[in-house]
C-alpha cells in the first residue's frame, strides 16, 4: 500500500471574490485530509512573509502546489515574493541547500485564454509549459521535481456545471497525488495533469 503524501497548497489570489473558478477549486479541497491549504494573501496582507514558518511548512509536506490565476503569463506578486524569500540559499539551493530534495511541486493555474491561444502561432505565441519555465527551473535548482501543471483554460466561458466539474477534477488530482495513485516516472509524458484523468 502506498504511503499517504502530505500536500501543501499555497493559494495565491488577490481578489478571490471575483473568481468563480478559483473559489470553487478552493472549496473543493479545503476539508480534505492530508491537504494543508494556505491562502497567502490572507496570511500576509502586508507581504511580511514569515520565512521560518514557511520553510517549516515545506519540510512538513511531500508535495507543494502553487495554485494561482495566470496573471500576465505568470503568478500574482506575492508568490514571487514567497519564492524570493523562502527558497533561500543554504536551505533550498546551494552546496548545502538540500532541505527540499525529492519533494514534488505542481502549478495549478486558471486562465481566461483557451487552450488554442497558448501555442506557437497562437494568440499568446507560447505554450503554458514555456511560460512556466522559470517556475520549473526554480524547482529543479532546489533539488525538487516539477510535475506537469493542472490547467483550466477559458474560465470566462465556463458554465456553472463545467466549473463544478473542473473543481472536482482538481480535487481528484490532489487526492490521487496524496494517495500515491500516479506513477511519477510516467507523469512527464503528459502535457497537463488534467490528462491523467482521461
Amino acid at each position: 500500500m502506498a504511503r499517504t503524501n502530505k500536500i501543501l497548497v499555497l493559494f495565491v489570489h488577490p481578489a478571490i471574490h471575483k473568481s468563480r473558478i478559483n473559489y470553487r477549486m478552493v472549496k473543493a479541497i479545503e476539508d480534505v485530509d492530508s491537504i494543508t491549504l494556505v491562502k497567502l494573501y490572507d496570511e500576509y496582507p502586508d507581504f511580511h512573509i514569515n520565512v521560518k514558518r514557511e520553510q517549516e511548512r515545506l519540510l512538513d509536506h511531500d508535495i507543494i502546489i502553487w495554485h494561482h490565476p495566470f496573471y500576465w503569463y505568470s503568478a500574482p506578486s506575492i508568490l514571487k515574493e514567497w519564492i524570493d524569500l523562502v527558497l533561500e540559499h543554504g536551505f533550498a539551493y546551494g552546496r548545502k541547500g538540500t532541505a527540499l530534495k525529492g519533494k514534488k511541486v505542481m502549478s495549478a493555474i486558471s486562465t481566461g485564454g483557451r487552450f488554442e491561444a497558448y501555442k506557437q502561432g497562437g494568440y499568446n505565441n507560447f505554450s503554458i509549459d514555456q511560460f512556466l519555465a522559470p517556475f520549473k527551473q526554480t524547482v529543479q535548482l532546489c533539488h525538487m521535481e516539477y510535475l506537469p501543471p493542472f490547467v483550466i483554460h477559458g474560465t470566462h466561458l465556463l458554465s456553472d456545471e463545467e466549473i463544478t466539474a473542473q473543481a472536482e477534477n482538481y480535487k481528484n488530482i490532489l487526492v490521487s497525488l496524496r494517495d500515491g495513485l500516479f506513477n511519477f516516472d510516467d507523469m512527464h509524458s503528459y502535457g497537463y495533469m488534467n490528462d491523467l484523468l482521461k
